[in-house]
């Protein structure tokens, strides 16, 4: 049941209007902040102008003169706090050949805005602001604040953007939002992830003379497909009813000397995906018993798994409040009510390691992410505009008399 009346929502949505919402998305386009390097001043500039405009508190704040993080606040200060925390920088275009149009110049077709960085994550970013603005035009009294959180460093992992906010103590939520991707869906977790480096060592010998050495590639190749045969198959039966299964994939390989020489080295990266309560450090060493068991058929050759990089996945109770309150938006507004999860990585995992846990919502299709031609639907962006702004009614705005 929302807390808001009928007439406290229309009030809120009639203050947001397609033309704003897709200015600012093709705007947003226009800075390519591709990290690396990272550079957001042109975004984070332009943003805290508009909201400076519309009465928000701005600050800029962060560990990198490049990287700076936008905060924006507005309502009582006495009150709860609502983030609502997305990022504005991207991944490099690519290829601009596979672009029908310049990937940072907006273009708008078929109901749709392409551009790089449309739906990764300038989509909620524009999603986030203009229903943080229709709160503030509409009026309508809040019991607590809420505070736009538009980010750096995100598409690298990197300490200078949400990271460098909470710990700067910027950041202090009751109530977390992270704006990705989720076609509308409200995702009450994201999947962890466990990178390992699996390097193996040979001999070199003459290309002519193959038995003298010891081929890494070869021994790698073992590895791959043993992997493939042996652990592939088990990660799929691995479920949890709001996730995609437990994935993993080789995704990076490198090795050799010379055409002419055998190679004395190979390294590969596993890219692996965790469901919530699998172990981290298990699954590093189901990698490598498997591993050492491949390279037994090639001679002469050892391997060494590394696990440089990990975190654990993160999941929400499906009843806590940021949950319901998003769920209840989408009802209101005839959107998805299921709930799911985020098959990705978001800064989320930043606030959850400082003891803050919140949830995953905003437009468009995650499978779009980091495509050439990517995009946002219109419709889409404008939906998770109004679910943001009634989710945002639900959690601080002010009770209404019945």
């Amino acid at each position: 049941m929302v807390r808001f009346s009928d007439e406290t929502a229309e009030a809120v949505l009639g203050e947001i209007h397609e033309r704003e919402a897709v200015a600012l998305l093709e705007r947003l386009i226009g800075f390519p902040t591709v990290n690396p390097p990272g550079d957001v001043r042109g975004a984070v500039e332009y943003c805290a102008g508009l909201l400076k405009a519309e009465g928000f508190r701005v600050r800029m704040v962060g560990i990198d003169d490049a990287k700076p993080n936008l905060i924006a606040e507005y309502g009582s200060e006495d009150g709860p706090v609502l983030c609502l925390c997305a990022h504005l920088d991207i991944v490099p275009p690519g290829d601009r050949s596979g672009w029908t149009n310049d990937p940072f110049e907006a273009t708008v077709r078929d109901g749709r805005v392409y551009g790089r960085g449309a739906n990764d994550d300038k989509g909620s970013v524009t999603a986030q602001i203009v229903a943080a603005i229709a709160l503030a035009r509409s009026g309508v009294p809040l019991k607590g604040k809420i505070v736009l959180a538009e980010v750096a460093d995100e598409e690298i992992g990197g300490p200078a953007g949400a990271a460098a906010a909470i710990d700067l103590g910027e950041l202090k939520p009751d109530y977390l939002i992270i704006g990705e991707p989720t076609g509308g869906r409200v995702a009450i977790g994201e999947k962890g992830f466990q990178g390992c480096r699996v390097i193996t060592t040979g001999k070199t010998a003459h290309g002519a003379l193959p038995w003298e050495g010891a081929n890494a590639i070869e021994a790698m190749a073992e590895i791959i497909v043993a992997l493939r045969r042996e652990l592939w198959p088990k990660l799929k039966d691995r479920t949890n009813p709001y996730f995609q299964p437990s994935a993993a994939s080789v995704n990076l390989i490198e090795g050799g000397v010379k055409a002419n020489v055998v190679p004395d080295r190979c390294e590969i990266y596993i890219d692996r995906r965790a469901l919530p309560g699998d172990d981290l450090q298990g699954a590093v060493e189901e990698v490598r018993q498997i591993a050492e068991r491949a390279v037994q058929n090639v001679p002469g050759t050892s391997v060494e798994v590394v696990a440089p990089l990990s975190a654990e996945a993160i999941m929400n109770e499906p009843d806590a409040p940021q949950v319901v309150a998003m769920v209840e938006a989408n009802r209101f507004l005839d959107l998805d009510t299921e709930l799911t999860a985020f098959s990705m990585g978001t800064d989320g995992r930043h606030f959850y390691s400082r003891g803050y846990l919140g949830i995953i919502y905003g437009p468009g299709d995650p499978k779009v992410a980091h495509l050439q031609d990517e995009y946002v639907g219109i419709e889409e962006l404008l939906a998770a505009t109004r679910a943001y702004a009634l989710a945002a009614l639900e959690l601080i705005g002010a009770e209404e008399k019945a």
